[in-house]
């Protein structure tokens, strides 16, 4: 599983404060034609701390704002393939973390 994987390779490096977001929809079973495989590791990853399931769904923030805003908060650095520039625009503080921590 790619999580896993990113956060041993953190872990192996020292990092611990490592927060990883995924959507609350992948808790369940929703479909039987896009099996999710990985709630096992999703439920134990929640457990240690280290997985935060955000809202999801018609009228939810998404999880983009909850994982800007942390990164923020805890000069902290954001790992994914999304580039946020849509929360770029909302504030100046929120661009130069997204220009400068950004790690795609």
């Amino acid at each position: 599983m790619s999580i896993q994987l990113a956060v041993d390779w953190f872990l192996e490096r020292g990092h611990r404060d490592i927060t990883v977001f995924v959507p609350s929809w992948k808790k369940e079973q929703s479909h039987p034609d896009a099996l999710i495989t990985d709630q096992d590791t999703l439920r134990r990853l929640e457990k240690d701390k280290i997985l935060v399931f955000t809202p999801s769904g018609p009228g939810s923030p998404g999880d983009d704002r909850f994982i800007v805003k942390l990164a923020y908060k805890s000069d902290g650095i954001i790992v994914s393939n999304d580039n946020y520039r849509d929360l770029a625009s909302e504030k100046p503080e929120w661009k130069k973390l997204i220009d400068e921590r950004l790690l795609m």
